[in-house]
């Protein structure tokens, strides 16, 4: 296990539930920076103030992990989209999440979900690309990152590349048929203006 600073340890301290490590997500700045620039850790994003949804993910494993949840995140997979990245967790049984996003409707789920399946499926209506497609097409298996203790994930000062890329590499399952993706309408523009309140310019 990687060692925080006090003043780290303070901070993580304070976000004992779910709900609270949202907050503290909703409350950094989008990291906009050109895809593929930077992959930071959770120590990085509490210092930096700011994080796309891999690093929003990644920090609130790290946040789970030291409440003695495990760090588990999951990969959304899409198509003429950005894939999307979210740290699920589970009570009384049921799957809830907590993400990053640009978008409003692709950040925090309460745990009322039965499957992991169920889980991804809420995302659906509300992933979509600025051309107003709906493009979730796929999800991983909740990801253990604690395979990466070896390269001192949560404190890390390089790149999280090979979590980025354990991600792209590891298996998914199809959720939406390819004969009915084809058919999908496109959304309509009172969901598609809504799903964009409070996003950064873009």
């Amino acid at each position: 296990m990687d060692t925080f600073t006090r003043r780290e340890i303070v901070l993580l301290d304070r976000l004992r539930t779910p709900e609270k490590v949202q907050a503290y997500l909703d409350g950094l700045a989008y990291n906009l920076e050109p895809d593929g620039d930077t992959v930071r850790s959770p120590r990085r994003v509490m210092r930096d103030r700011t994080a796309h949804c891999a690093e929003g993910a990644i920090f609130a494993a790290a946040a789970f992990r030291h409440h003695g949840r495990p760090p588990l995140v999951i990969d959304l997979e899409a198509v003429r989209d950005d894939d999307h990245v979210i740290a699920p967790y589970k009570e009384a049984g049921l799957w809830g999440a907590v993400a990053t996003s640009k978008f409003a409707g692709l950040r925090y789920r309460a745990p009322v979900y039965r499957t992991v399946r169920e889980l991804v499926m809420s995302y659906f209506e509300d992933y979509y690309n600025w051309d107003g497609e709906r493009t979730l097409r796929a999800y991983s298996r909740p990801l253990s990152l604690a395979r990466f203790d070896g390269i001192g994930w949560t404190t890390a000062e390089d790149e999280l590349w090979p979590v980025v890329e354990f991600l792209a590499r590891a298996r998914h399952t199809t959720l939406v048929p390819s004969s009915v993706a084809r058919r999908l309408a496109r959304l309509d523009r009172r969901s598609y203006d809504s799903g964009l309140v409070g996003a950064p310019p873009h």
